[in-house]
């Protein structure tokens, strides 16, 4: 009895509709799909928490120094990022632990230990500076922040009388890409990491965010 009442149902409106048609009505319908598409947005911080310049106005041979540099991606997007540092050298004579004169040479005035999480990608020599190259070995996730490439340096056990009053400075810089599109056709995240770097800096070629060379 159900059915039937359905099939009756039925009837009853395409005698409607037809009746509608006498009047030269077409039926119809459309449906619009509009996305939007919101542009992504790679930005970094770079921090060094653990910094103190109050402390560090006076150095003497041997100073730790806490400096703790690391990247936050503020943006949107997903990132590999890289981190520069600049360590000043000059021609200057050291000590060895025990006291041992170590002779005069060019030698870098500061030394860190780069973590595990950091893998090295190049190192270039100016008669005043050796600058390295660090890449994060992790995709960097928007609003995490990295690890410190360092925690500490430390001041060359330099004899006195060398350097006395001068000023130097550890500039570091940090750089960032986007994942997506950037890392090649590798499935290896190391060789994808690589392979963004040299997009990133054939893309800032005489830019501000221009790589040292």
């Amino acid at each position: 009895m159900k059915k039937n009442t359905v099939k009756i149902m039925t009837l009853a409106g395409i005698l409607c509709l037809a009746s509608v048609g006498g009047v030269s009505a077409y039926l119809t319908d459309y449906e619009k799909v509009s996305n939007e598409f919101t542009v992504g947005k790679v930005d970094i911080e770079l921090k060094e928490p653990e910094w103190k310049p109050e402390e560090n106005k006076k150095i003497e041979p041997s100073k730790v120094i806490h400096k703790d540099p690391q990247i936050t991606n503020t943006g949107t997007n997903d990132a590999f990022v890289y981190m520069e540092v600049s360590i000043p050298m000059a021609n200057v004579e050291a000590a060895a632990e025990n006291g041992e004169r170590l002779g005069k040479k060019v030698q870098e005035l500061f030394y860190f230990e780069a973590k595990d999480s950091w893998m090295q990608l190049s190192v270039q020599n100016t008669e005043s500076r050796r600058t390295y190259t660090y890449a994060y070995t992790k995709i960097l996730k928007p609003q995490e922040t990295s690890e410190a490439l360092f925690d500490t340096v430390k001041f060359l056990n330099l004899i006195e009388g060398q350097l006395d009053g001068q000023t130097f400075e550890i500039p570091v810089r940090a750089y960032a890409i986007q994942t997506s599109y950037t890392g090649g056709s590798s499935d290896n995240l190391s060789e994808q990491i690589k392979a963004a770097y040299e997009k990133y800096v054939n893309q800032n070629k005489n830019q501000d965010g221009k790589v040292t060379e």
